[in-house]
């Protein structure tokens, strides 16, 4: 098989409260999750969503199913969400061949039975995905940087200046409950996310790329009232579970990619929390 998968159980929040680092990073922390030659996945129980990364260097790797899912294919109920973050490369569903610059996303229906990842031509070539279950069968879409809902927000005074690319959500792609776009962090700032916020009705993941082989950032997660830390890499991803704020500081500006599934297809759909209030 062409892909290797791990399995990260549901957390309580009230659990976490004891976790030490090492806890910490075992069960939210994704650090190996480029390999090459391999398809990497972690099947998380919070909303069932897999987080991924696919690193073909020499042939193609085909996105095969794995025991847990119980499937015939890896799509014959789910929904996949694709982001490059290497070189131009391209990916081929069901024999439809697809190119992707950097950045650029594609979202894979339900009933798909083959997704293949192709080396690029020249340099590193990265794939990021996310999966969850799905209900509907939705068709095959890219999107590229030009056709994503894009935000400007925050300032270089407070250190966020960021711009938002909104991919894969559906104000631009029908999807059953993912949902994935990515932040990139301006020269001179690196807080993202903040205010923090949680939101019940749906969990998140986070991907950080980008970010120099020298430099750090330190991810913050749990209660509001009990808030953690984790020191995070480059091509390293977070399992933030729905009870969790999820915000950042690096080192140095960075990108991130979100994914989200669960409850609903609501962006806005926050509970925010003022800096001032967290501890």
């Amino acid at each position: 098989m062409s892909i290797s998968y791990t399995i990260r159980h549901a957390t309580h929040p009230s659990d976490s409260k004891g976790y030490d680092t090492a806890k910490l990073r075992e069960t939210f922390l994704i650090e190996d999750l480029f390999q090459e030659n391999t398809i990497q996945a972690v099947y998380t129980l919070h909303d069932r969503l897999v987080v991924g990364g696919a690193q073909p260097t020499e042939d193609p790797l085909k996105l095969e199913t794995f025991p847990t899912l119980r499937s015939e294919h890896f799509l014959d109920r789910r929904e996949l969400g694709i982001i490059n973050i290497g070189a131009e490369s391209t990916v081929s569903v069901d024999g439809d061949v697809i190119t992707l610059a950097n950045k650029e996303a594609l979202y894979v229906g339900k009933g798909v039975k083959e997704v293949v990842f192709h080396p690029a031509a020249s340099g590193k070539t990265l794939f990021y995905f996310n999966s969850a279950p799905a209900h509907h069968a939705y068709p095959t879409k890219k999107v590229s940087l030009n056709e994503a809902e894009t935000v400007e927000m925050g300032s270089l005074e407070n250190s966020n200046h960021r711009l938002i690319r909104k991919l894969l959500i559906n104000s631009v792609v029908e999807t059953c409950q993912l949902q994935m776009g990515l932040t990139e962090l301006q020269k001179g700032s690196v807080w993202n996310t903040m205010p923090a916020h949680t939101h019940d009705r749906r969990m998140e993941a986070y991907l950080y790329f980008d970010l120099p082989e020298d430099q750090v950032v330190s991810h913050f997660m749990g209660e509001p009232q009990e808030t953690r830390h984790l020191i995070v890499k480059n091509n390293q991803a977070v399992i933030s579970p729905p009870w969790s704020i999820h915000s950042g500081a690096g080192t140095y500006n960075y990108s991130f990619i979100w994914g989200m599934a669960g409850e609903n297809l609501d962006y806005n759909d926050m509970d925010k929390v003022q800096p001032t209030d967290l501890k």
